[in-house]
């Protein structure tokens, strides 16, 4: 498989210097001397500007920050960050996806910063400046809007910082969003429909992301209860109208069958609005998509298994919850099957159990390993020749196997790592595909007081989700369209893509969905845990006081 990506290397370094930089040191840069504003550098700030996405999309960071602590992931066996999920008092300001989040989104918010500011002085085809402007603009947008959405409050810079700083203070929430609107209202007005270089911000991408702004800002809204209702209603009318420019702009479109979604082979596909690239040249993919990792259960260790590239390496990071397993009607929703691996053939001939004259119990690439999805396999586990799983295995507090076998979220397998213990995948990592902006257009509508409007946007994804000759048995009717139903809906949809806890925090569900269906951390969870935490780094680095979020 072969792709080419944006180059992101070398200017990333011209923003954000941290303040004990030795200055004396030799400059190492490709930089000769006036070519700051020139057209090779502002072209280089902004496609440095993409470059920290690979930070947090499709690393242990992003996924463990927002899948986490969740109604649908809860902690696996392995892994140094169970605190997340478990909402411990490790969870401070000193927790290293914390800190290190804001680091890398400020360094990256001060790179556009810089792209932006520059604009006007270089000299080059006017309508392309514009364009690049719009993607730093984009770009910006998004870093904040996930700024905002995990810290709350947060400084808001819109100009490059030149020199050492020990002074910042935290801008209202509004504000912060009133700067997201307008970089995407920009974007939404300057990026083309399609770009030469696939992966650079598109007007669809704006589009999308605008509809998602709107959907969430409401909640950070500080208004008397009349302002707040007439915020709201125009914010959900402004979701709906972007989601419904995305869906009726012939750009893009729900591909037939789910699973094909996910297809490696066609991850450049008609329903993906906007993706993060990775490559399989280990000089240009960065960190890699390394989602194929977490999910995993161990497969490895029962017999006639062994770890190969093929099946993955598993990390056992991140364990499906008894609540999102049971949210799928396997007789009419093929998204259970198509998204969750439960069965392991075997590979490995040397540890095949035998009989007692000898024979082994089967071959390879029959079934080893069998995740089952009901107890009433107890009896098949004690009669068949491979080991089988049932969900009291699986699912039950005091099961051994508990944190170590489920059915694993295979959305981000990849068989073309160059070695088994390669932990950098070549997968693209959608950050806006269609069925979500489908969602996105049932949910604003439905919330806007227009449920009928609504209701074909959340019935075109569950009927794309059925199983041939069952898309009527899987439609919804009015009445069963409401806020419950659609975060059910986008947890069969969107499992493990990066958006979980964030959903459930804009909706005023965190606290009761965890403490309803995630175990390990129902009992720690707090209010505050809607916010988190400001880093330690931050208040100690600011010379004017810098509020803590309350709770940490």
């Amino acid at each position: 498989m072969h792709k080419h990506t944006i180059a992101l290397v070398g200017a990333a370094l011209l923003a954000g210097l941290p303040a004990c930089v030795n200055l004396d040191e030799d400059v190492v840069t490709g930089l000769t001397p006036g070519s700051y504003g020139t057209q090779p550098v502002f072209e280089s700030l902004v496609n440095a500007s993409y470059e920290p996405l690979r930070s947090f999309y499709a690393q242990e960071r992003g996924f463990t920050v927002t899948e986490f602590g969740t109604d649908i992931f809860t902690k696996g066996a392995d892994g140094s960050y169970k605190y997340i999920n478990d909402y411990t008092t490790q969870l401070n300001p000193t927790a290293q996806f914390v800190q290190d989040t804001w680091v890398d989104f400020y360094r990256a918010i001060n790179t556009t910063n810089a792209a932006i500011d520059q604009a006007p002085v270089v000299v080059m085809d006017s309508a392309l400046k514009a364009r690049r402007v719009a993607e730093a603009r984009f770009l910006r947008a998004l870093y904040y809007f996930d700024l905002v959405q995990m810290y709350g409050p947060v400084t808001l810079a819109l100009h490059e910082t030149k020199s050492p700083t020990t002074e910042a203070t935290r801008a209202p929430v509004d504000s912060v969003y009133d700067a997201i609107v307008a970089d995407l209202q920009y974007a939404e007005s300057t990026l083309p429909a399609v770009q030469k270089d696939y992966g650079r911000a598109t007007k669809g991408a704006a589009q999308h992301l605008l509809a998602k702004v709107y959907l969430t800002r409401i909640r950070d809204a500080d208004s008397t209860a009349d302002e707040l209702a007439k915020r709201q209603a125009g914010d959900f009318a402004n979701a709906a109208d972007y989601a419904q420019r995305v869906i009726n702009s012939g750009q893009y479109a729900l591909l037939p069958r789910f699973k094909d979604v996910f297809d490696f082979a066609n991850e450049r596909n008609q329903e993906v609005i906007w993706s993060i690239q990775f490559t399989t040249d280990p000089l240009t993919t960065g960190p890699g998509n390394s989602g194929h990792l977490y999910f995993l259960a161990q497969y490895d260790v029962w017999p006639g298994m062994t770890r190969d590239v093929a099946n993955g390496r598993p990390f056992k990071r991140f364990r499906p919850t008894w609540y999102l397993l049971g949210l799928f009607d396997r007789t009419k929703d093929s998204r259970y099957d198509a998204q969750f691996t439960r069965v392991w053939y075997a590979n490995n001939a040397a540890n095949i159990p035998k009989d007692a004259q000898g024979v082994p119990k089967f071959g390879l690439g029959d079934t080893a390993v069998y995740v089952s999805t009901t107890d009433a396999d107890t009896v098949l586990a004690r009669t068949k020749p491979y080991t089988v799983f049932t969900p009291r295995a699986y699912l039950g507090q005091a099961s051994p196997y508990r944190d170590n076998m489920f059915p694993s979220l295979n959305k981000f397998d990849d068989p073309f790592r160059s070695s088994i213990n390669e932990t950098r995948g070549s997968r693209d990592f959608f950050v806006a595909r269609l069925a979500e902006t489908y969602l996105i257009a049932a949910e604003a509508l439905m919330r806007d007081g227009r449920p009928a409007e609504g209701l074909p946007y959340i019935n075109a994804v569950r009927r794309r989700a059925a199983i041939p000759g069952h898309e009527t048995e899987m439609e919804l009717t009015v009445d069963q369209l409401t806020l419950d139903a659609i975060l059910d809906e986008r947890a069969r949809e969107l499992a493990g893509e990066i958006t979980r806890w964030f959903d459930l925090v804009r909706t005023h569900s965190l606290l009761s969905r965890v403490r309803l269906y995630n175990p390990d951390a129902k009992n720690n969870i707090k209010p505050f845990h809607v916010l988190r935490p400001i880093p330690q780094i931050q208040i100690d680095r600011t010379s004017i006081p810098y509020p803590q979020n309350p709770g940490y």
